[in-house]
């Protein structure tokens, strides 16, 4: 950039030199900016940020030596090369937001004049919106209002005059209150775009966590630990009793000595599901982000949200990625289980296992079956075996080897609900009984202040299915014989020592009621904020009285509004300009008394004028006009307070009506 400066009053190219207290503003726009972005960028970058932000107040307090050109550059070339080795690459959404933040940092080391005061609020309000892109909670909306109100009163401190930080802030609140008024309607006209409204990169949804199309020892288990929510349901009546809330997700047929996966089954799929007796559950399921096409559902689904689709093996399919909080409704029959005509390659996918391995789980399943001599009555059998041996439900199973099955029946017994589903499935299939594993989400939370069902990342739950003859498909839950309680209580009454989450070994009443409240508060925001799409547009105005509003009736009564708007707020503005307080009337009195001698002030003419002027024809109440003239333009538009005004305004009234003579030429 091009610099030069005047000799004489230090000006540049760009305007005045920025003081002190400007630069001490520009300073709390960075830290303010900055703050909503310190828990996800980089460890090391939140330190040079610190280092570089403290070297700055350090500067302005104690009179340090600013950051030299070569120090600002190394800064750079390290930390860009820092980003890169962090993130790999300097695109995207992460190393996009971790450059400007140390931009902004080192902008506070060369500010000069009000162009770089502007650079700095600007890159302030774009840090804040890029915040968005991490978190729309209503605690983070809440946090960059009050950011925004600091950013929007430094604005106004680097463009007029001196003023208290209270003035600022109270002045930078009412200029955002009177912009609430076009947001709503903005918010609740302009017209909806289908998809998220943010265009995000693909390494935005990097980190989001779920369940996956595979399932080994341990998975499960550490998706467990997690308290966070993986979705909210509303149940249109009633909801099923906790033994009936079993959320279908990714169907595992294929086994290969310790990892279960997806089979053919899951790639064919289906427009509607097949016609099944029974009483229907409708309810409304509002999924979390999840960077798959999974949708969860209660067994057996009867009726299928528009775009969607449902694999041979039961699990609903969107049509593309969830990458956005999304709202689907739903209705299964829970009498019924499906399958009773299955196809027999999906039955031959079903009995398959390794050549080779787990001898002794083999031998066990040979001799249930023989014993047993059904298959109905092998899967008593084997659920008898869990409930009468010393088996242990843990979150902390010990690692098992190359014959893992014949480790944990016989040898740990100590596992989870995958090593429990996925042996019962292993038994079952070694004894001629065609098995799969299911994975999804069992139970959930309900929440006293709204009536959702919360269904948290620590539900999730592995169980099994077996083909039985004239039946189909029938659910075996082989951890509800090892803990019954898991299926009626979650994770609540795991042994002490396990390491469940917090939210579900909770049992104060006041702190359950207190987060109940506000997951309900954050579930509000979700539903009518940020869930606020296209279709939820179209319901709210059609209650409003446009039935079928198009962009073109949006727009017109959009523009209609803002200018309503505008009309109100102008009126309201010059409302108040208008003589009408006491400070005015106070002033009015001094006009009135000196009008009846012939020098009442002009429209045109401003206090210090009028004092000019009767100083020059009347001298002897030129110290009483002058003093007049100069109190109410310090509290007119001056920071001085009114209330003395108006006294000493009404004392030199009284004083000018002893002191009046008549007209003079």
């Amino acid at each position: 950039m091009k610099w030069w400066r005047n000799r004489t009053t230090g000006h540049t190219e760009d305007g005045p030199p920025l003081d002190a207290r400007r630069i001490a503003w520009l300073t709390a726009v960075a830290a303010c900016a900055l703050l909503p972005h310190a828990s996800h960028l980089p460890g090391w970058l939140d330190a040079v940020a610190i280092l570089l932000f403290t070297w700055r107040v350090a500067q302005l307090q104690l009179r340090w030596p600013g950051v030299s050109g070569p120090v600002k550059l190394l800064v750079v070339v390290a930390c860009c090369a820092g980003v890169t080795l962090t993130f790999g690459h300097l695109f995207g959404r992460e190393p996009g937001v971790a450059l400007l933040a140390l931009l902004l940092v080192l902008k506070l080391h060369e500010l000069r004049s009000g162009r770089d005061g502007h650079a700095v609020v600007l890159l302030g309000y774009f840090m804040l919106l890029a915040a968005f892109m991490y978190s729309q909670t209503p605690a983070m909306a809440a946090l960059l209002a009050l950011s925004m109100t600091v950013i929007t009163a430094a604005l106004i401190a680097l463009t007029g005059p001196p003023a208290p930080v209270r003035v600022l802030l109270h002045q930078s609140a009412w200029m955002l209150a009177q912009a609430l008024p076009f947001m709503l309607v903005l918010f609740v006209l302009f017209p909806r775009v289908p998809g998220p409204l943010w265009g995000l990169p693909l390494d935005a949804y990097g980190s989001t966590s779920g369940l996956s199309d595979n399932m080994a020892p341990g998975s499960i288990s550490q998706l467990s630990l997690s308290g966070e929510i993986a979705f909210r349901v509303r149940f249109d009546g009633n909801a099923p009793a906790a033994r009936e809330l079993y959320w279908r997700g990714p169907v595992l047929s294929r086994f290969n000595g310790r990892t279960w996966r997806q089979g053919d089954a899951a790639r064919r799929v289906s427009d509607r599901p097949p016609p099944l007796p029974g009483a229907a559950v409708a309810y409304e399921v509002t999924l979390e982000p999840n960077s798959r096409n999974w949708l969860f559902a209660l067994e057996t689904v009867s009726a299928l949200p528009a775009g969607t689709r449902l694999s041979d093996d039961g699990q609903v399919l969107s049509g593309e990625v969830v990458r956005s909080r999304r709202r689907d409704r739903f209705e299964s029959i829970l009498s019924t289980r499906p399958g009773d005509a299955e196809r027999s390659d999906s039955l031959q996918a079903a009995l398959q296992l390794p050549a080779t391995g787990n001898p002794r789980a083999r031998e066990l399943a040979h001799r249930l079956r023989t014993q047993a001599g059904t298959p109905d009555a092998t899967v008593d059998a084997a659920l008898a075996l869990f409930r009468r041996e010393p088996f242990v439900y843990t979150l902390k199973p010990p690692l098992l080897g190359t014959d893992g099955m014949d480790e944990f029946l016989f040898d740990t017994r100590r596992g989870f609900c995958e090593h429990y589903a996925g042996a019962f499935v292993f038994l079952m299939r070694a004894a001629g009984v065609p098995a799969r594993v299911v994975t999804g989400y069992q139970g959930g939370e309900r929440n006293s202040v709204d009536d959702y069902l919360v269904v948290r990342q620590s539900d999730a739950h592995a169980w099994a299915e077996v083909w039985l003859r004239g039946e189909g498909w029938r659910r075996v839950d082989p951890t509800a014989a090892i803990l019954p309680s898991r299926v009626e209580r979650g994770l609540a009454d795991m042994a002490a020592g396990e390491p469940v989450p917090f939210v579900a070994r909770v049992d104060a009443g006041w702190l359950r009621s207190l987060r109940h409240r506000w997951e309900a508060t954050n579930n509000a925001w979700n539903q009518w904020v940020l869930s606020y799409d296209q279709q939820k547009q179209l319901e709210l105005l059609s209650r409003l009285g446009m039935p079928a509003p198009d962009w073109r009736s949006m727009t017109i009564w959009m523009a209609s509004l803002c200018a309503l708007l505008a009309l109100v707020l102008t009126a309201w503005t010059l409302r108040r300009t208008t003589p009408d307080d006491s400070l005015a009337q106070a002033w009015l009195r001094i006009d009135r008394t000196l009008r009846s001698s012939g020098l009442g002030r002009e429209p045109w003419e401003g206090p210090m004028d009028y004092a000019t002027r009767i100083a020059s024809v009347r001298p002897d109440l030129a110290n009483e006009v002058s003093h007049a003239c100069r109190l109410y333009a310090d509290a007119r538009y001056g920071n001085a307070p009114h209330a003395p005004a108006v006294r000493e305004l009404r004392a030199s009234a009284r004083a000018l009506r002893r002191k009046r003579t008549p007209p003079t030429s």
